[in-house]
């Protein structure tokens, strides 16, 4: 009877990973998260709408990624300590708020700070994918994230086309009008179908934060996952924010082609169900180190395609399956550390990710005021190089077996 009772409770704190949950939590994944990169294909329209520079534009996306680094940091521990689902189902009414109110800002300054606060609300698949990882049974743990990061990588890569291809029939505003019923749709998805996850943190609020200091002291394949993370996304963020720019400037296409480019970048989601299988398979320090040279030579194709389409789609193609395979492979690294802090580790490790995207944005479009794409192509080579020498200074020591006697 005790066994039974015990088999019960273990059943009700770990549910099974079904089929049909797992892909409820990849498309929401990649429907939320899309929210935070609408913008990105619009930038020129809003600059137009409030007759600001590009530069002041694209404040709109690097404050829409820093509210999601804000999100993280402080929303993503709690479930380590509250119920996930509810906490998600919580947070979803902030998103449509947040969206309505973009939609509706009247100034340059108010869209900036709705879009902070969209950021700080599309924090919800840094739930669902530490939630993978814990309802994954431990030799499927990378291929269940890599099923989830396809999501979400899609969810990026088509929500420019989506949002490029509204605004140019419909207008900017258009975009976050349908993303709130979007988010509407998911949030009844979310309530009906994903299982609860009860916490396993029994402390303060106070003290979980403070944990989040313990664990980057003790864990230094976090520290290094997140280092290179931080880099790998801000070469990213560089070249989504300014692709824009650069069609409409050498070959006067609009919004709508600019986000059609998402559609050649998804390809690179393709590759992200095989790169988390191989790193169940596969040691994934040397993983890293092939993907990461996939970033550097799509810059390096970069910055001799400013007027060639062809090699800008061949670059996309390689820029986006480099940064994504990367991504699997920290994430698979970082989810084996510590069962019990797996939301602590991922924000940690998110938070520093997408500090680095806004750093890129931040940079790369003031670059293109400056140096046009030849500076941003120079930026993400810098990045990549900064980014290899990191990772192989940091070659991970072999384990010396002790001889017996």
């Amino acid at each position: 009877m005790h066994l039974l009772m015990t088999s019960i409770s273990y059943a009700k704190k770990h549910p099974e990973l079904t089929p049909l949950t797992l892909w409820i939590m990849t498309i929401a994944t990649g429907l939320i998260v899309a929210n935070l990169y609408y913008n990105q294909p619009l930038l020129e329209d809003i600059a137009r709408t409030f007759h600001v520079s590009r530069a002041k534009a694209g404040q709109v996306s690097m404050l829409t990624q820093i509210g999601y680094a804000t999100g993280m940091f402080f929303l993503a521990p709690l479930a380590d300590m509250v119920k996930r689902k509810r906490l998600m189902l919580i947070v979803f009414a902030f998103i449509v708020l947040s969206l309505l109110v973009t939609a509706l800002s009247q100034s340059i300054n108010l869209l900036i700070l709705a879009s902070f606060l969209l950021g700080v609300s599309s924090m919800i698949p840094q739930l669902l994918v530490p939630m993978a990882a814990h309802l994954a049974k431990p030799g499927e743990r990378g291929k269940k994230i890599g099923v989830i990061m396809s999501g979400l990588l899609i969810g990026i890569l088509l929500s420019r086309t989506f949002s490029g291809l509204i605004s140019q029939y419909f207008g900017w505003r258009a975009v976050f009008y349908i993303a709130a019923g979007i988010m509407l749709v998911m949030w009844l998805m979310i309530g009906l179908f994903l299982p609860e996850v009860e916490p396993d943190y029994k402390g303060s609020y106070k003290s979980l934060m403070v944990s989040l200091i313990d664990l980057v002291k003790k864990e230094p394949k976090l520290r290094l996952a997140a280092l290179r993370g931080a880099l790998c996304f801000a070469c990213f963020s560089a070249f989504w924010t300014t692709i824009v720019f650069l069609l409409k400037q050498n070959f006067n296409m609009s919004s709508g082609v600019a986000g059609e480019f998402g559609l050649v970048g998804a390809f690179g989601a393709l590759a992200a169900g095989l790169m988390g299988h191989l790193s169940d398979k596969m040691d994934a320090y040397k993983l890293s180190g092939f993907t990461l040279l996939l970033i550097l030579i799509s810059f390096i194709i970069f910055i001799f395609s400013g007027h060639s389409i062809i090699g800008l789609i061949i670059g996309v193609i390689i820029l986006d399956m480099g940064v994504q395979a990367t991504h699997i492979s920290n994430q698979s690294i970082i989810f084996a550390l510590d069962a019990g802090a797996r939301n602590r580790i991922n924000t940690i490790y998110m938070v520093s990710y997408f500090i680095g995207g806004s750093v890129g944005t931040f940079f790369a479009t003031q670059l293109w005021n400056s140096f046009q794409w030849e500076g941003v192509c120079i930026t993400g080579i810098t990045l990549s190089v900064i980014t290899l020498i990191i990772h192989f200074a940091n070659h991970p020591k072999p384990v010396t077996k002790q001889a017996t006697v």
